[in-house]
């Protein structure tokens, strides 16, 4: 079985569009595992959904699919990002906001458990610390944890044999094998890149050989750029696509 990893598509058609091109090309996948924020910031929350639900998947709830719902209140985001996700929760079609609205926090998938921010706070916790890492670890029993919401690529490991966590970058085409130590592994994000990249990022898991790789893909960013200026959405979030901050 192989499976793809992905996360903060938000609402960028053009990047998850290039992603599941790029996954075909490398031979395909059984399943999508989704982190949450398939829609939020981006012009194309619907089609993100649509999309996303032609294939065989699983998905948890992210803070910004749970506001466009109004589960979440959108005084708790920043300026911006509450002008989006007000606009966003405008735009979903129906049947798209029931799928929304019916996501889970926390799913168990295998040897995975899977959330969008972390597994102690699955909503709103950003994981970018050993320090909350390490806690993190004491909230899920499976091997592994899957988050996102940082838009960050990167690996904590927990090493049981010191007791110690430790963090490291999550490079591109670099595998990360599935052995001893418990790890949590963060993606990065489809639609909005955090990491000074601005090309989309997911990863991919190969359960036979027990390795998962993390893959950047460049995707046409000024198409999804004047789709966002003609929605009248926030020029900061506009501009940042470009710089993959």
């Amino acid at each position: 079985m192989r499976y793809a990893i992905v996360s903060d598509i938000h609402g960028n058609l053009e990047a998850f569009q290039a992603v599941l091109r790029d996954i075909e090309a490398r031979g395909g996948v059984d399943r999508i595992w989704c982190l949450g924020d398939i829609v939020g910031y981006g012009p194309d929350p619907n089609e993100c959904i649509e999309l996303l639900r032609q294939h065989d998947h699983v998905s948890v709830a992210g803070n910004h699919d749970l506001c466009a719902v109004d589960k979440v209140d959108a005084m708790d985001f920043h300026s911006d990002a509450a002008v989006a996700c007000r606009w966003t929760g405008r735009q979903l079609k129906t049947e798209e906001m029931d799928y929304v609205a019916g996501l889970p926090t926390i799913v168990c998938e295998n040897d995975f458990t899977l959330a969008h921010g972390s597994p102690r706070e699955p909503i709103w916790e950003y994981l970018i610390s050993t320090y909350s890492a390490r806690i993190s670890f004491e909230y899920f029993d499976t091997p592994y944890c899957l988050v996102g919401h940082s838009h960050v690529p990167l690996v904590y490991a927990f090493h049981h044999t010191s007791d110690e966590c430790t963090c490291h970058e999550f490079p591109s085409d670099t595998p990360v094998s599935l052995t001893g130590d418990r790890l949590i592994i963060n993606p990065g994000s489809v639609g909005q890149p955090r990491d000074s990249d601005p090309r989309a990022s997911y990863a991919m898991y190969d359960r036979e050989s027990g390795v998962i790789r993390l893959h950047r893909v460049p995707y046409e960013i000024a198409v999804t750029q004047r789709r966002m200026t003609d929605h009248g959405l926030p020029s900061r979030l506009v501009s940042r696509l470009s710089h993959g901050r």
